[in-house]
């Protein structure tokens, strides 16, 4: 990439991402931690929501250190407990057999369909053939959006009319990319509320279809989560994850999210790896997941 992540996540978040470290390098200053100070930290701390049982843990790191000490040493093991959370916490897709098919699932407006596009047109990028299914028959405008997304990035893609059987739609897509010999295929679902079962069910069908075509299993489901949720996303990974097996999570719209702290609370919860986030508007604003870049953006290098 030309800019990489930790620059292009560090200028989105601008002062919110530096937020966080530059308070807790600065909480030092005397022989003994004020007590006021370290109730800032934790304020701090959960307003990022990095969730309760993360906070706790990283307040007793800071505890731990309450004689004087450099910026350094305190930025240092802080962060030495956020990468011990995060440890496995990077996706990396491999093609291990063609269509790799990776299909997308979430809530209303979560970017799925963006984000459906803006993959695609990484791994076209990077030199793989891909195809797009268009499996979100429910929502008027997804059709359109995602064939005017492949238009745009030279993508193939499958697609039917508003209303038709999304199960139909994605055996259509894998069909239609094992005969074309494609490297991946993409599937974008519908929206749809983790608590309505007769949409839960339309995820179970989908599955049913893919499992007839790929019977050992080699397909994802990586739920995308909106960045501007947070740890809510938590209650939602678990549902989706009763209907359709869950394998990584892609967050989107981290950019300008005072909440960029939820990745270690969603990731220590749901022990799935992060393998992309959405910080922008563009094409290359889906960048694939890296750790220590992500961590030092939040807290800053070790």
């Amino acid at each position: 990439m030309a800019i990489g992540f930790f620059q292009k996540i560090g200028r989105k978040f601008g002062q919110k991402t530096r937020e966080l470290g530059g308070k807790i390098s600065s909480i030092f200053g005397g022989k003994k931690l004020p007590e006021w100070r370290l109730e800032e930290i934790e304020e701090l701390l959960y307003r990022a929501d990095l969730g309760r049982e993360i906070a706790d843990d990283i307040l007793g790191v800071i505890e731990k250190l309450g004689q004087r000490q450099s910026d350094s040493a305190v930025r240092s093991a802080v962060r030495a407990k956020m990468d011990a959370i995060m440890v496995g916490s990077e996706g990396k897709l491999q093609i291990r057999c063609a269509p790799e098919t990776i299909c997308l699932i979430g809530a209303n407006g979560s970017g799925k369909t963006t984000s459906a596009a803006k993959l695609a047109g990484h791994m076209a990028k990077s030199g793989k053939s891909v195809l797009l299914g268009s499996c979100d028959t429910f929502r008027a405008a997804a059709n359109e959006q995602l064939r005017l997304w492949a238009e745009h990035l030279g993508v193939e893609i499958v697609c039917s009319k508003q209303g038709a059987d999304a199960a139909a739609v994605a055996y259509d897509a894998l069909s239609a990319a094992i005969s074309r010999k494609k490297d991946v295929l993409i599937l974008d679902t519908a929206g749809r509320m983790h608590t309505k079962e007769n949409l839960l069910e339309e995820l179970e069908k989908v599955r049913r279809v893919l499992l007839k075509r790929l019977p050992d299993g080699k397909f994802h489901g990586w739920l995308v989560l909106d960045g501007h949720q947070g740890s809510n996303g938590i209650v939602q990974a678990k549902a989706f994850n009763g209907s359709f097996p869950l394998s990584g999570i892609v967050i989107t719209k981290l950019d300008g999210s005072a909440k960029g702290g939820a990745l270690l609370s969603i990731f220590k919860q749901m022990n799935l790896p992060i393998y992309f986030v959405g910080i922008g508007e563009e094409a290359e604003d889906l960048v694939p997941f890296s750790a220590d870049e992500y961590l030092s953006a939040i807290v800053g290098h070790p």
